[in-house]
């Protein structure tokens, strides 16, 4: 079997170390994604526990799934959604983002058919110089009339998202346009009820939190790639939340001169011992780590070998001491055992990617046990249920 271990206690102090960062602003992580593939809804429900102030998330039906669990927390969606999800959006309360004209216009003609529901919450974007969505500067204060003008509609706040928060010049730019905007909009007379920028990068390099913050891969314990500059005590204040576990489904020896997997891209030099672990490409774990990637086992480091099929990698075990390796130990290919440690970090390198795409790509065939600081399991998400 193959399986993932959310360490929910992990999750706690990451947060604590992100509210620390944030000196005392709200603090929304972002669970888009399936929580970065560690599980929306168990992974929100300990943030609540943990006490956060809001969710952030990337579509609509993300939203819909935690009001479904139970979440009562603001939860702010960041990409424009349908206007045939408004009224499910109104109804639930859930923030959604606008940034141009026609997104506006849709989601006033989605809010004037009768009704007695409360205005849909929109949060305006401001392009600041990602390119990938929000109005510029200029065109904030004729977007916000129109916002304030409809009775449909009630403005909770303005946003922009960094382009390379570790780079100064950028990064400066970016919130003198920022700046701008909140000024013109001051100078028509319209004060914004909540600002937010700042991310997992832009909290760790010092960027103004404004009203509020929506860290996201620090929340699962993971620094951004691109923060070479992170000093390690801060680094060490954040814990990674996701591990990787397999038991092997057959080990056997095999002579020199076998291949191993499809290819085959190895063959034995020698008589081997190779074990088959049950998780592969269609579980998250890339072909590219094919000859590639470790895994670990009694505290030792073991080559994976052959080529990574769908359902299945191979490590040659030839070479631990000890008694034979067996069906009943425990590989681990992403977290600790022992003195060793496999990080998203080195995987993200082997396949040329970043640390997001790493845990996000984890599949839902593979099951999450989450457990606590005792080390007591307190759920267990498959495919087919949730059991606490």
């Amino acid at each position: 079997m193959a399986w993932l271990e959310i360490d929910l206690d992990a999750l706690t102090g990451n947060v604590a170390a992100l509210r620390t960062l944030a000196g005392g602003v709200p603090v929304h992580p972002v669970v888009k994604a399936d929580a970065y593939g560690h599980g929306a809804v168990p992974i929100a429900r300990a943030l609540v526990e943990a006490g956060v102030e809001g969710l952030s998330v990337a579509t609509v039906d993300e939203a819909l799934e935690l009001r479904e669990a139970g979440i009562s927390l603001p939860i702010r969606v960041m990409y424009a959604i349908p206007p045939e999800l408004v009224g499910d959006a109104r109804e639930q309360r859930i923030t959604v983002a606008a940034g141009d004209e026609s997104t506006i216009e849709a989601l006033i003609a989605a809010t004037e058919r009768p009704g007695g529901a409360e205005p849909l919450l929109v949060e305006l974007e401001v392009e600041t110089g990602l390119g990938r969505g929000g109005a510029p500067p200029a065109a904030m204060a004729s977007l916000v009339r129109r916002v304030d003008a409809a009775p449909g509609l009630r403005l909770t706040g303005i946003w922009t998202h960094l382009q390379a928060s570790e780079d100064d010049r950028i990064t400066a730019r970016q919130l003198g346009r920022f700046e701008e905007a909140a000024l013109d909009l001051a100078a028509a007379g319209r004060d914004v009820p909540v600002r937010h920028v700042a991310a997992s990068g832009g909290l760790l390099t010092g960027v103004p939190v404004f009203d509020g913050v929506r860290p996201g891969l620090s929340t699962y314990g993971i620094v951004p790639d691109e923060l070479t500059d992170v000093p390690g005590e801060s680094r060490a204040s954040f814990r990674p939340v996701m591990s990787l576990h397999a038991r092997p489904i057959r080990v056997v020896d095999l002579p020199a001169g076998h291949g191993i997997s499809y290819g085959p891209s190895f063959t034995t030099s020698r008589p081997s011992r190779i074990a088959t672990l049950p998780l592969g490409y269609g579980d998250g774990f890339a072909r590219a780590h094919a000859n590639r990637a470790e895994a670990l086992v009694r505290g030792g480091r073991v080559p994976l070998v052959g080529n990574v099929t769908m359902d299945a990698v191979m490590a040659d075990v030839t070479d631990v001491p000890g008694p034979p390796i067996t069906l009943d130990d425990e590989f681990v290919l992403l977290g600790e055992q022992g003195d060793e440690h496999i990080s998203a970090e080195d995987l993200a390198q082997q396949r040329t990617t970043n640390t997001w795409e790493v845990v996000t790509l984890m599949s839902g065939r593979l099951a999450r046990v989450y457990h606590a600081a005792t080390g007591a399991v307190v759920g267990l998400r498959t495919l087919t249920r949730w059991r606490g």
